[in-house]
């Protein structure tokens, strides 16, 4: 079972800084996803290399970052999410280097890989936001963290062009190291390191066995074009990746502290907020790959805006500035109304924007509306997700549960970019041995995304209806109010109030749970009127024993049936009292 220390000492105390240093450092990551777009088309000329071998310096930055994002929120749940973080970025600041100062393939898709690394920092930056900041502020943060993949992504694009069209192209490998090290500088000049750890052991087996599904599963997704949808290759890692995934499962429900507990991820809260994430990633990627390519085809073509590569990454940068815009709408809004309406109401303004994207086509100031309402939507709903998650699993996993949702976002861009590649490529004209993007194409691009958002709008309805005070779960003030929380959320535990000999309620009170097998399942202080809560991770018996300054200890049996509610058990201290 994993357990939480909740009661470290976390070293310095946050400032107001935290939100805007861990959202750099965001951005940071995206910035680096993003520094390639323009130059994609040139890099089997840079590299000196074939097309399809070029692609697999995109291609080795997806897999390493889908592997590091479930793993490095694992690790910093049981190590320190500070820590991890910090790898994470220095990890990609290393991998930056080497590719400004190659222009070999090799050494280019081994830097490129060592870059993907840095994918562990959204979730470890939401797993610090959750543990470090007050209640009032932490549903914002979280909102401005999720979408700082969006909101770097489209800051950087126009300024990668600009780079790209008057520098070296190498100089954007070093302007992201230069960023990676000043977001490793302020992190450990202002964030301090959380003292929530999960206890338990890194499962180095079950780290391994992931990283291998995921791997089989990712490449023929990114491959398959060049491949054949149909080849022996494609087909084969499939049916690899289904059986190794298959194999992890069953070895991660019989281990005791698995990387991923299954389990938990299950629950309906956290399976349907991931399906539903899978979605947002396929309309997040489809706008990004359809509008600067529509922005800078010629006039000539007679659909195309013949925009600049600068002018286009600033046409759509608007995206991600609208996501940020939207992380304090996010906050009032779930606050009222909960983040599951949030989710909703976001898929449903990305489901217009799409919509309406099918017939503004025709200038480029349509692009820019387009990117102003796919923004507003897909920040409500990237904002969403960490809030459904964090209100779904025990404070020890939330790196893990963040890291593995962040895992599913970027299964969906790669799923996006994968489909919407095969789709442009079938639709293309033949002009003089160039592939030429049709309006066709862009169209029937925007029909797909607009599917995905209606899959994710009916998964986003199945998700659980839970009140909006307990969303998200957030820090609280004091370890009572943290269990209060718990099982506010889980609505399953036990309760009751601690008492004297006399009947006059006990504060402060020391209650700890433990399990069948003689393990502590959690704890609490009872509060001033006595009263304790907590929660029960599964069915079963279960010992209350509580103690307090001035009072003999006393233990109780109980049993939870596992169902919805909380069970009563008042806990007496009788018996002489014993001095503190």
């Amino acid at each position: 079972m994993t357990q939480t220390t909740s009661d470290q000492p976390t070293g310095r105390a946050a400032s107001g800084a935290v939100v805007p240093v861990l959202a750099f450092a965001g951005i940071v990551v995206a910035v680096m996803q993003t520094l390639l777009v323009p130059v994609i088309k040139d890099l089997p000329q840079l590299l000196g290399t074939s097309p399809s071998n070029a692609t697999w310096v995109l291609t080795s930055t997806l897999l390493s970052g889908a592997v590091a994002t479930p793993i490095m929120g694992r690790l910093g749940d049981l190590y320190g999410k500070r820590r991890m973080l910090i790898s994470s970025l220095a990890v990609m600041v290393v991998g930056a280097l080497l590719s400004a100062v190659t222009s070999a393939l090799l050494p280019m898709i081994v830097g490129r890989t060592l870059q993907g690394f840095a994918m562990g920092a959204i979730p470890l930056g939401i797993g610090l936001m959750r543990d470090l900041l007050p209640r009032e502020r932490l549903g914002s943060a979280m909102a401005l963290m999720s979408s700082s993949i969006g909101v770097g992504g489209g800051l950087a694009l126009p300024a990668a062009a600009l780079v790209a069209q008057n520098a070296n192209w190498h100089t954007l490998f070093y302007g992201a190291a230069g960023l990676g090290v000043l977001a490793i500088a302020l992190t450990l000049l202002v964030v301090p390191e959380s003292g929530v750890r999960a206890r338990g052991s890194f499962d180095a087996p079950g780290a391994l066995g992931l990283s291998a599904g995921l791997v089989l599963f990712l490449l023929p997704i990114t491959k398959g074009s060049d491949w054949g949808w149909t080849s022996a290759s494609t087909l084969g890692l499939f049916a690899g990746s289904a059986a190794v995934l298959l194999l992890w499962g069953g070895y991660e429900l019989r281990a005791k502290a698995p990387l991923v507990d299954l389990r938990t991820t299950a629950r309906p809260a956290v399976l349907f907020t991931n399906l539903a994430s899978i979605m947002v990633g396929v309309s997040f990627f489809v706008v990004s790959l359809v509008l600067p390519q529509l922005l800078q085809l010629p006039k000539e073509t007679g659909y195309g805006l013949g925009q600049s590569m600068v002018v286009a990454g600033l046409l759509v940068a608007p995206l991600g500035l609208t996501m940020m815009v939207t992380a304090p709408v996010y906050a009032r809004l779930s606050a009222k109304y909960g983040p599951k309406t949030t989710l909703i109401l976001g898929m449903v303004i990305i489901g217009i924007g799409y919509g309406a994207g099918l017939g503004l086509m025709s200038a480029a100031w349509q692009s820019l509306v387009i990117a102003v309402i796919l923004g507003a939507g897909i920040g409500l709903a990237y904002s969403s997700l960490p809030a459904l998650i964090i209100g779904a699993v025990p404070a020890s996993e939330t790196g893990a549960a963040n890291g593995l949702n962040t895992l599913m976002r970027s299964i969906g861009t790669s799923v996006s970019s994968a489909v919407i590649g095969m789709v442009l490529a079938n639709t293309a004209n033949d002009v003089g041995g160039v592939a030429v993007p049709t309006m066709q194409g862009f169209r029937v691009s925007f029909l797909i995304a607009t599917g995905a958002v209606a899959v994710g709008l009916v998964l986003a309805l199945f998700l659980p209806n839970q009140r909006p005070a307990a969303h998200p779960r957030l820090r609280a003030s004091s370890e009572e109010d943290a269990n209060l929380e718990r099982v506010e959320e889980a609505l399953r535990g036990f309760r009751g109030r601690v008492l004297d000999a006399s009947g006059t309620p006990v504060a402060r009170a020391r209650v700890t749970l433990i399990d069948r097998r003689g393990r502590q399942a959690g704890a609490t202080l009872s509060s001033e009127d006595g009263s304790y809560v907590l929660a029960v991770p599964a069915r079963g018996a279960y010992v209350l024993a509580a103690r307090a300054d001035g009072h003999a200890p006393r233990a109780s049996s109980a049993t939870h049936a596992g169902h919805d509610g909380a069970v009563d058990v008042d806990l007496s201290l009788p018996g002489e009292a014993v001095t503190a």
